[in-house]
């Protein structure tokens, strides 16, 4: 008998782990994931630990600064998780298999550098982290710099995770910009790109915000609106003859209300793509014993779709999601940076 996770395997879903904790990617790797992501909460809670202090006083005494010990760290994090994916990388011929590099969020902090400079240091950052990596995406993010970076960035081969996207606008800005810089480098064989969905905020934003929702529909905001860009994502590739797949990473599958099971999104989405899931959700699954189907493309009745249309207002949700997005983006990085300095001041008091 399979596994919970198995058994959403099994529909067709690529699981990717939401971290590169060293023992949870090993873990559930030997489950069936088959990916990983990272980013600076992720890095600063491992550091936290204190397993990675060894690092930490090598790169120290390299004199490099709390801001390059930061991004040593979590280059080198990221290359050990890719050397367990490596096998599906090469098994897939570069279908899957990756673990994701997110791209400096200080970038996108209030005051940062105009619009120009910003996408000229993203695509510059994209050549740095990824030269010299075949499994290794870099996550850039949905903001008006980083989707002008995309074109530039896939021109010259780079394959991406476009993160922080909320709404069918930047999921098809980002799209048309990943296809004509592809286009562009004309290596088409080897063009892959995905595209995270953030699922459970959007259910966190129509509880507060659209409270007139039904309760066949509050909940669903979230869910409705990541199926209906799978689907265009599904139409818009289907004619391109690539030989990748170019997917939708389901993200943000953490529940945020107490009264929904840990699975609710795990469920929704299982049957295509990908799902990166919080090694909490997935310990959840494993407990749950349930046996996932297919779901990604079935849709709640036309009475709660139209509803959903009728009270939601995207693109006040896209506008507000984003400015708390871009603050939950750059806020870790500042915390993951004072973290190092705590950690050489500590290091330094013990010896």
């Amino acid at each position: 008998m399979s596994t919970p996770l198995e058994s959403l395997i099994a529909t067709g879903t690529k699981l990717w782990l939401d971290s590169i904790d060293p023992e949870l990617v090993a873990r559930d790797h030997a489950l069936g994931a088959s990916g990983a992501t990272s980013n600076p909460i992720i890095i600063a809670d491992l550091i936290k630990t204190g397993r990675f202090d060894g690092d930490l006083e090598e790169f120290i005494s390299q004199q490099l600064t709390d801001e390059e010990i930061a991004w040593r760290t979590t280059d080198k994090l990221v290359r050990e998780a890719q050397q367990v994916f490596l096998p599906v990388w090469r098994k897939t011929k570069g279908n899957d298999g990756f673990v994701s590099f997110e791209l400096d969020p200080l970038l996108e902090d209030v005051g940062g550098p105009p619009l120009a400079e910003r996408v000229a240091r993203y695509i510059a950052l994209g050549k740095q982290w990824s030269a010299g990596h075949e499994n290794r995406m870099i996550k850039i993010p949905a903001t008006p710099a980083g989707l002008e970076a995309i074109e530039g960035l896939t021109a010259a081969g780079i394959t991406l995770n476009v993160t922080l996207i909320f709404s069918p606008r930047q999921y098809r800005a980002a799209r048309d910009a990943a296809w004509r810089g592809a286009q562009r480098h004309g290596q088409l064989d080897k063009f892959k790109s995905v595209y995270s969905i953030f699922v459970s905020r959007v259910d966190v934003y129509s509880e507060k915000h659209c409270p007139k929702l039904s309760a066949a529909a509050q909940g669903q905001v979230g869910i409705v609106g990541a199926k209906r860009i799978w689907r265009e994502n599904q139409e818009f590739w289907r004619d391109k003859g690539l030989a990748h797949d170019q997917e939708i990473v389901f993200a943000s599958t953490g529940t945020k209300k107490p009264s929904d099971p840990a699975w609710k999104y795990v469920a929704a989405f299982a049957g295509s793509d990908i799902e990166t899931n919080p090694p909490a959700t997935n310990e959840a699954v494993q407990k749950s014993g349930r046996s996932f189907t297919r779901e990604v493309d079935k849709l709640p009745s036309e009475a709660v779709l139209a509803e959903i249309d009728r009270l939601v207002d995207i693109q006040h949700m896209e506008h507000t999601l984003m400015d708390e997005g871009l603050k939950k983006f750059a806020d870790p990085q500042k915390a993951l940076l004072k973290l190092v300095s705590e950690k050489r001041a500590a290091l330094a008091g013990a010896h």
